[in-house]
């Protein structure tokens, strides 16, 4: 028997129901492509609300060690406050892990209705670079004595213009960390047989941050896959090479995804970029509730469920575990475990079809009937 260990995090707020609904999904498509011949080992790790309750602290030491040596890990949606309180558990998790590339297959449902004419067109996989730009989380409150000191230093010795009581973020980003995000989309592309790599940037404004995003990843595709890429001129000049790479201004990119999304089929982007970009993306499909994503380093793949705690329905039975249930379907391609992939896929897409969904999805679908949290879990498994 092969066995794969899988560490996982419940989460907070909704986490511990869409595991307890998504978990036995993705065992019986297991068992039911491989007839117990492949298996899942899981083995829990504490974070979040339930690791302070059990240990009095947010993330424990001994969830960070177990990570240090593993291969595969899922985790539930872990909440930040706003504005005030401990950092994001996620970004800490992606910083203190490297885990510089998140990954989000974004395609459309049959059956789900979408707020644009046309969901069908969108099939495309954003990269997004997940440990430096804004999110690095270098910053000082307004006013305070560290925010006056680097106010004061850009405004005395660099000429900057800026007030006293500004408050201060820093957006570092290397070549290093650029080209290993565009080198990951680029070779995906390739692999994958995808037709374009489009490098989303706001380098008309942040010229040496997100414009050196754009040239690092021109430049590398050009040295290291050059003998698979080409530029957008080289193809209109009569180029035939397998993938285009192009460039789009972010705001700009929001328009094409709208009105021309058949002509983006990966997309590799800053930080920022990506968390907008990937949750627009989603709802134009229907909704962060079947959007699946991945945090990878070199060593690591981390699967996620893409939204958020969902605190107002915690405990209700009402949440949708489809974005849970769809990144362990990642997590089975991700091992070259195809069948059980696919099997997911298409007792998902039976649900739909069948209109009985959750109840997000149902105000989405006309005719739909609603169902508990716990009863689709039930109904994907004899889908399958």
């Amino acid at each position: 028997m092969v066995e794969k260990v899988v560490y996982f995090i419940e989460g907070d707020g909704i986490g511990p129901e869409v595991w307890a609904a998504g978990r036995p999904v993705l065992d019986a498509a297991v068992a039911k492509a491989y007839g117990g011949e492949k298996k899942l080992v899981w083995k829990e790790l504490l974070a979040g609300e339930k690791a302070l309750r059990e240990t009095g602290e947010n993330l424990p030491q001994a969830t960070l060690d177990a990570l240090k040596g593993a291969e595969l890990a899922m985790k539930g949606p872990l909440g930040t406050p706003v504005g005030k309180g401990f950092r994001s558990l996620n970004v800490t998790l992606r910083q203190m892990f490297d885990l510089y590339a998140c990954i989000r297959p974004i395609k459309y449902f049959p059956g789900i209705e979408s707020p644009v004419k046309h969901p069908e067109r969108v099939d495309m996989v954003v990269f997004r670079e997940n440990t430096e730009d804004v999110y690095a989380g270098i910053e000082w409150a307004a006013g305070t004595p560290e925010a006056r000191r680097i106010v004061a230093f850009l405004r005395d010795e660099m000429g900057a213009k800026l007030d006293d009581l500004a408050a201060i973020g820093i957006k570092p980003m290397t070549e290093k960390g650029c080209k290993r995000l565009a080198r990951r989309a680029v070779k995906f592309a390739i692999d994958q047989k995808r037709t374009s790599v489009t490098l989303v940037h706001k380098g008309n404004i942040m010229k040496y941050t997100e414009g050196g995003f754009r040239a690092w990843g021109y430049e590398m595709a050009a040295s290291e896959f050059g003998q698979f890429t080409m530029t957008e001129a080289e193809a209109a000049e009569g180029a035939t090479k397998p993938v285009v790479i192009k460039d789009r201004i972010a705001d700009a990119m929001f328009q094409e995804a709208l009105i021309r999304p058949e002509k983006y089929s990966v997309i590799a982007t800053t930080n920022l970029n990506g968390d907008y970009i990937s949750d627009a993306l989603a709802a134009q499909v229907g909704g962060l509730g079947l959007a699946p994503g991945v945090n990878m380093s070199d060593t690591l793949a981390f699967f996620e469920a893409t939204h958020g705690t969902a605190p107002t329905i915690a405990g209700k039975d009402m949440a949708n575990p489809g974005s849970l249930i769809l990144s362990g379907a990642m997590l089975l391609e991700h091992l070259g475990w195809f069948e059980a992939a696919q099997l997911v896929h298409g007792a998902v897409a039976a649900a739909i079809g069948a209109r009985t969904v959750t109840v997000d999805l149902a105000s989405q679908i006309e005719g739909a009937k609603a169902v508990g949290c716990k009863q689709f879990g039930e109904i994907l498994q004899a889908n399958l």
